[in-house]
């Protein structure tokens, strides 16, 4: 008989990474190997999913592109958005953007290229354009989002942007060239003057295909298409088919409100996709003030004056971990101990005791405790 010797198996790089964790457990305990690893090196964590900033742009006015490239693979659908985290002061903040996907060669997973505009009281947004750097590190949260273009692929399409609402339509775009879409796609792009449109060399070489048009409207100077804000004459000008057509939206809550009665008015709502993130007001409703706040892990009793839960938790005083401040990243729940709580975005009611719920979209009604 011939015995043939067996090579030894070489283990997997996922099978590799396991088995150090699993050792750096053992020498870490009883600390996480994360409290180490961050220190070295933040992408090197396994509980969260670090992102080093590769290039900044700030050639746009009021307008900063920055690109970064994640420890593990985060490759959303063209339009779904990510949650960014940055410290600001040293808290955590939690924002939503939407990426376009930079593939490159050299890397097992894609680049991520984000765009936001500058607002005057927006924390992360004027962080990020005063302070970000190249080689400073984000930490990027799931993959959410439902702006999507269907399948299969609607032989003409329409995009309507403005501003920063620019990013998961361009992501869009992006994505139906790289996949060869060879119907008709039309974007209708606001800024308010040339110099404040961000990635023009990418919304140029777009514009350069045959069957992608791509019309600038400038609301406070020429030198586009059009002028001024968005009017139905425009959608007339550029696309008189827009009430067949699937159209996709996304900018500043007046121009989708505008859009959405235009259609109305064709009966085609139906045709209308939006995406839109809008900050949710710390007043409630003055209906929902009286009664008192108890804070229990605290000991903080406070007036109820009818603000979120989590405005008011600031207002005594305390510092709640939250993110986006709009429902969306889920940072910010805590456990209601009693009492009855009014969701600012929808009107509904709840009032079940030991119900986790997110403290930055719901206001106390009269008496409540919550575990904060």
């Amino acid at each position: 008989m011939i015995v043939r010797d067996r090579p030894t198996p070489v283990p997997r790089s996922g099978s590799l990474r396991k088995l150090l964790v699993g050792a750096l457990e053992l020498l870490s305990y009883p600390h996480h190997p994360d409290r180490y690893l961050e220190l070295a090196d933040p992408l090197l964590v396994t509980s969260a999913n670090y992102a080093r900033i590769t290039d900044v742009d700030r050639s746009a006015t009021d307008s900063l592109t920055f690109t970064v490239r994640p420890a593990r693979s985060c490759r959303p659908l063209p339009g779904q958005y990510v949650t960014v985290a940055v410290r600001v002061d040293g808290v955590r903040h939690t924002r939503c953007y939407s990426p376009t996907l930079v593939d490159t060669e050299t890397q097992r997973h894609p680049d991520l290229r984000f765009t936001i505009g500058r607002h005057p009281d927006g924390t992360v947004s004027r962080h990020l354009h005063d302070h970000a750097r190249v080689g400073d590190v984000v930490e990027l949260g799931p993959v959410a989002g439902e702006f999507v273009v269907p399948s299969p692929r609607p032989r003409r399409l329409l995009f309507v942007a403005a501003g920063s609402g620019l990013t998961p339509v361009l992501s869009m775009l992006t994505g139906l060239v790289a996949e060869g879409y060879d119907g008709s796609a039309v974007l209708l792009y606001y800024t308010r003057t040339p110099g404040h449109v961000p990635r023009r060399a990418e919304l140029d070489v777009l514009a350069d295909r045959p069957n992608i048009e791509i019309v600038h409207a400038h609301t406070r100077s020429g030198g586009g298409l059009l002028h001024g804000r968005f009017d139905r004459s425009h959608l007339a000008a550029v696309a008189p088919w827009y009430a067949d057509t699937p159209t996709f939206v996304c900018g500043p809550a007046e121009m989708v409100t505008s859009i959405r009665e235009v259609y109305a008015e064709r009966g085609a709502e139906a045709m209308v996709n939006t995406e839109e993130f809008v900050l949710v007001p710390s007043v409630a409703s003055t209906d929902d003030a009286g009664g008192e706040i108890s804070f229990a892990e605290s000991g903080i009793v406070a007036e109820n004056t009818g603000s979120t839960l989590l405005a008011q938790a600031e207002a005594a005083g305390l510092t709640p971990e939250h993110g986006c401040r709009m429902g969306i990243c889920h940072s910010c729940t805590a456990v209601r101990l009693s009492g009855c709580t009014r969701d600012v975005r929808t009107g509904d009611v709840d009032s079940e005791p030991g119900r986790r719920i997110q403290i930055c979209v719901n206001a106390p009604v009269g008496d409540v405790a919550v575990e904060l």
